[in-house]
């Protein structure tokens, strides 16, 4: 087993796997990931048609991974659009995602054409999605193109820079700074997937390390989870009956809204929305009632003082 497959996150592949499964088939008109499918490989595609077909398979462990994917699908769709929605509406020159993963946004949406996007993320699960982006690209091309290797799959944003940064010891306004952040430009920061495997400590460190760089002008948009006894057993079962099926990294850190927004609000970020996803399935014609993943789960968008709206 190389380096990526030991350190890659596998969070990241399943979320991915998510979107695929729900492209073209939820939220029509507001949810669409093309892209998702093609940063997967063969074996990762099969649960995903799988369940775009409605056929579950046979044996506990395809059903698991059957399974694993349908949950995350429910919960993608809505976390997805409201995310989507929050950048189209805040669009600024540089956009910065944090644990980015196998994030597609800088290869699908078209209102990034001006913004330059930074990816931060793991060193490993980096070079995973790069290897990714560069096989997807021979999908189309063939291995290589006029004699020279095959180049990562063009985004449609400005440029796209990766920046490889763990949060548990990197500093990442050094990161930034090395990448040719500006810190004087309104910056969208998107924090997608990522708080509830973060310490309190570590989500502090990284507020107060985007704080820092935050200019009038700029957002956050930031995806948690609040606490849930029922969703906390349901992912401990997870992991004991699903193991390496399933993602298998462990939360450690859940917060409530309020909490959130006073943590926000110690650094100058003052929340203007923050939605439930059982509410925001519900506003996109989905059931009124779901997954407990989608009453605990959230998506908050602050801005910082002296934006123009």
């Amino acid at each position: 087993m190389n380096e990526i497959e030991r350190t890659a996150s596998r969070t990241a592949v399943l979320v991915c796997q998510g979107r695929a499964a729900a492209d073209g088939r939820a939220a029509a008109g507001r949810f669409s990931d093309p892209v998702a499918v093609r940063l997967l490989r063969a074996e990762e595609r099969v649960p995903v048609d799988q369940v775009r077909t409605e056929s579950p398979p046979e044996g506990w462990q395809a059903r698991s991974r059957y399974e694993s994917v349908r949950a995350c699908a429910e919960v993608m769709v809505p976390r997805t659009v409201a995310i989507d929605e929050a950048l189209r509406a805040r669009v600024t020159s540089q956009l910065v995602i944090l644990g980015a993963g196998l994030d597609t946004r800088a290869w699908r949406l078209p209102e990034l054409a001006r913004t330059d996007v930074w990816e931060i993320d793991h060193p490993a699960s980096q070079r995973d999605k790069r290897a990714r982006l560069t096989e997807a690209a021979q999908q189309v091309s063939g291995p290589e193109e006029d004699g020279r290797p095959v180049a990562e799959l063009p985004a449609v944003a400005r440029s796209v820079r990766f920046t490889p940064v763990d949060f548990s010891v990197d500093d990442l306004g050094a990161a930034l700074d090395g990448a040719g952040h500006d810190p004087r430009v309104p910056t969208t920061w998107l924090w997608e997937g990522v708080v509830p495997y973060l310490t309190r400590d570590e989500v502090r460190a990284t507020v107060a390390a985007l704080a820092a760089r935050t200019v009038p002008g700029s957002v956050l948009v930031v995806n948690y989870q609040t606490p849930s006894a029922r969703a906390s057993a349901g992912r401990l079962l997870t992991r004991v009956i699903g193991g390496a099926v399933t993602s298998g990294e462990p939360w450690r850190s859940l917060w409530k809204p309020r909490r959130m927004a006073a943590l926000l609000a110690e650094y100058g970020l003052r929340v203007v929305s923050d939605n439930d996803l059982q509410s925001l399935t519900h506003a996109h014609g989905g059931p009124a009632r779901g997954r407990t993943s989608l009453r605990s789960g959230r998506v908050a968008v602050a801005e910082s003082p002296g934006r123009e709206d």
